[in-house]
């Protein structure tokens, strides 16, 4: 589902919407990144990664394994309430999906970072996200 890293096209289209939650500021890309942007606002900081997906539909679960690599380099952030690890999904036609990784969830969310309902959301026991 992953195509490597996020196009530009992907990326400038992700900051107009950062900048409604608060004031983005850009990771310079790099292979090694952690994330690709950071938005900081009232509590949380979120630390952003955005990522290509073809099949933007999919159940939460097979983001979890189609999106490991991507999930293991935002696992190493450290957890903190303050803090928001988030995955940004885009398709071809512009569909965006947005997740947090939690320590043992991975929820999905609305534009305006807000927690949907849990339907949406993935156990670290279904899946081990974070583990190599």
């Amino acid at each position: 589902m992953s195509r490597g890293r996020p196009s530009y096209r992907a990326l400038s289209e992700a900051i107009p919407i950062a900048r409604r939650r608060g004031t983005t500021q850009a990771a310079v890309r790099a292979p090694e990144n952690l994330y690709d942007f950071t938005i900081v606002s009232a509590i949380p900081l979120a630390f952003v990664r955005v990522s290509y997906c073809t099949r933007i539909h999919a159940p939460v679960a097979e983001f979890v394994n189609d999106f490991r690599e991507e999930l293991i380099m935002l696992g190493r952030i450290p957890t903190h309430m303050s803090i928001s690890r988030e995955l940004w999904l885009r398709s071809r036609h512009g569909t965006w999906r947005f997740f947090r990784l939690t320590a043992d969830t991975l929820a999905e969310l609305g534009q305006d970072g807000m927690l949907l309902s849990g339907r949406n959301a993935v156990s670290k026991k279904t899946c081990a996200v974070g583990e190599k």
